[in-house]
């Protein structure tokens, strides 16, 4: 298993090279050339929402991205450190938090929901993480 992290500070400029680092891996790794722009499209919208995250709630920590290669899939992980509301914990509109955000954080959600088949979100009080799978096809195997 081969593992590719990126961390990078929350600044926007920086999300298009993580698309750009994500997708040269996926297709290093076997990901169907067809399915590299959902690549791309997909880590460029977590990473925004990450970004957005961060600045939101004045966190200088970095974004986290691993690259994990598996045997027949490949994954991304997108990290951040922002406080999420964790469950049985009243959440509304609140400084820090107007519907505007909450609305927009709910959007990118559905963006990545339908660009990638399989994804986890995880949010805890410390952070969370959006984590996003694709099936992968082994190199063919030249016989000599």
């Amino acid at each position: 298993m081969a593992t590719v992290e990126l961390r990078f500070s929350a600044l926007p400029e920086h999300v298009r090279t993580a698309r750009l680092v994500a997708a040269a891996v996926a297709r290093r790794a076997g990901v169907d050339e067809a399915v590299l722009d959902e690549v791309r499209l997909a880590v460029g919208e977590a990473c925004t929402r990450a970004v957005g995250l961060h600045q939101t709630g004045g966190i200088s920590a970095p974004v986290k991205v691993l690259l994990i290669e598996e045997e027949k899939q490949f994954s991304i992980e997108v990290g951040d450190e922002a406080p999420h509301a964790v469950p049985g914990e009243r959440t509304g509109a609140g400084p820090g938090d107007p519907d505007g955000e909450t609305e927009e954080d709910e959007m990118g959600l559905a963006v990545i929901s339908g660009l990638v088949d399989d994804v986890e979100v995880s949010a805890e009080e410390h952070g969370g993480s959006i984590k996003m799978t694709w099936p992968t096809t082994p190199p063919p195997t030249i016989l000599v």
